[in-house]
């Protein structure tokens, strides 16, 4: 038997005690913004953001997570910077075109039928997804009749995603995913090029509200016939993903599609037995009760 020295105990417990008190910090840094700024990050999967704190205390060249409180607290750019580590804003047009050719294929068909067509997209980020809905939408000559309402958290991601415009060398991926997502149009029709820009129609927006609201804390504001949120919830614990499957369940209308990511499903959650699977390959699911 090898008996571990009282210096190797000791570091150990020292360690132990580290960890503890860090995350105490963290419990406190994150109660803090709630309470101060209304952004709710208490329920967010713990090391995802541990590792985005200590991130943004390298960034700012403090030493501890209660430095970067009292940062937070009392300067609202150092907030602004931390929401921004915060908030996940990786997106590309027709991202997993599988997932946008099942809709066009399968879903809106039902569309059709409909007098009026709201659709909500939660978390969309700088808006990559919505200018692909509303292509899809164009394309199936469903647009005039839609609704469609971005949200996000982040002001800043929704006035990029209000401007429309995106690096042109993004068109060339973005093509070939509108390609495979079933597209049958020339793709570069739907933007113009200025300088090393790719400026969208502008009658792709004309029928998205872009508005702020916050998954973790905000209520539902209207029915809608489609909800997409995808790679958002991945970022959540269960006790939140709970909270955002209520809150989507009571914004669906009946036989209203839930679209998730490709990492995330409607399995294991409080609302799970009221859908039924649309297309479970492309986590596409139906609300039936």
């Amino acid at each position: 038997m090898v008996l571990m020295s009282l210096e190797e105990n000791r570091t150990i417990t020292e360690a132990e005690s580290c960890d503890e008190l860090e995350k105490i910090e963290i419990s406190l840094l994150l109660e803090g913004i709630y309470c101060y700024y209304g952004f709710d990050f208490r329920n967010y999967v713990s090391s995802s953001i541990r590792r985005r704190i200590w991130y943004r205390i390298r960034a700012e060249r403090l030493k501890n997570v209660s430095s970067l409180q009292e940062k937070v607290l009392h300067d609202p750019c150092v907030m602004e910077r931390l929401l921004s580590d915060f908030s996940i804003h990786i997106s590309e047009m027709f991202r997993d075109p599988p997932f946008f050719e099942s809709f066009r294929t399968k879903v809106v068909p039902l569309l059709q039928e409909l007098p009026f067509i709201r659709i909500w997209h939660a978390g969309c980020s700088t808006g990559e997804e919505v200018y692909s809905m509303a292509i899809i939408l164009c394309e199936a000559g469903l647009y005039h009749k839609t609704k469609i309402y971005a949200t996000d958290m982040n002001e800043n991601l929704l006035k990029k995603a209000k401007d429309g415009v995106y690096p042109l060398d993004k068109m060339e991926v973005y093509q070939d995913n509108y390609l495979l997502s079933g597209g049958t149009k020339n793709f570069a029709d739907f933007f113009e090029v200025i300088k090393d820009k790719a400026v969208f129609q502008p009658s792709l927006m004309q029928n998205v509200v872009f508005a702020q609201h916050n998954l973790a804390t905000d209520h539902s504001f209207n029915e809608f016939h489609v909800i997409i949120c995808r790679n958002v919830m991945i970022y959540f614990d269960r006790v939140l993903q709970n909270r955002v499957h209520g809150l989507f369940y009571e914004s669906l209308c009946t036989s209203g599609i839930l679209g998730l990511g490709g990492k995330e499903d409607i399995a294991f959650n409080n609302y799970s037995h009221y859908y039924e699977a649309f297309d479970s390959a492309q986590k596409i699911y139906q609300k039936m009760k």
